[in-house]
């Protein structure tokens, strides 16, 4: 069974090395980085990230304003912040940029160790049925239902409308549907995912009343 991987962004050298040995030694992978940079997202891309420890105080970005970002595009990883802002107020503000958890220094590692395992536990649990609007989607036999009746799609329709229901109100551009949903297809061009969201809307939508999936025009689709 794979470890669990933390992403560690935290500009003290000492201290990321600290928080990198310690985890390891609880059997944690652990990748680690001293500010921000497109390197990031690229491990985003290619690893299962599990957790990030997000220090606020970064040379070059806020560490909130980066975890919006994140979100922004798409990006659902657990996230703890872990910073020196201690005040009620940064403290809401994190929790507000989407923190599973907000641990301020100087901190016990024991007690770092717990919350890190939490998050994780939290997290990683299976969820059986998701639900959004009128639509259930059944993890046990990967099936859709609206008001109880199956709607039939292909994998990819399948692939899609559950990368929707993920990110509910959330802008998914086409260059993003391409790479999570198209993957290592030969077939990825833009207008392939219009041609894809018109068949699927057409199954999901038949009547167009329900307007499940809206085009933002040059940007891409959001489902609200």
């Amino acid at each position: 069974m794979k470890n669990n991987t933390v992403l560690i962004i935290e500009d003290e050298e000492d201290l990321l090395e600290l928080l990198e040995f310690t985890l390891q030694k609880e059997g944690y992978d652990t990748i680690g980085f001293l500010s921000i940079s497109s390197k990031v997202k690229q491990i985003l891309d290619e690893e299962k990230i599990d957790l990030i420890l997000m220090d606020r105080n970064l040379p070059n970005i806020e560490g909130t304003t980066f975890i919006k970002e994140l979100r922004a595009s798409g990006y659902q990883n657990p996230v703890i912040y872990l910073t020196a802002k201690d005040k009620s107020d940064d403290i809401l503000d994190g929790f507000e940029a989407y923190a599973d958890d907000y641990i301020t220094k100087p901190f016990n590692i024991n007690e770092l160790i717990a919350r890190i395992k939490a998050v994780i536990k939290r997290a990683s649990k299976e969820i059986e049925i998701l639900k959004v609007k009128d639509i259930v989607y059944n993890f046990s036999n990967k099936k859709f239902y609206i008001e109880d009746k199956e709607i039939e799609l292909t994998q990819l329709e399948n692939n899609l409308l559950l990368e929707f229901l993920k990110n509910q109100n959330i802008l998914l551009s086409r260059e993003y549907l391409l790479e999570h949903i198209w993957k290592d297809s030969l077939d990825k061009q833009e207008k392939t995912v219009n041609v894809a969201i018109k068949r699927l809307k057409d199954k999901i939508d038949p009547n167009a009343d329900k307007n499940y999936i809206k085009a933002v025009r040059g940007e891409g689709y959001i489902f609200c």
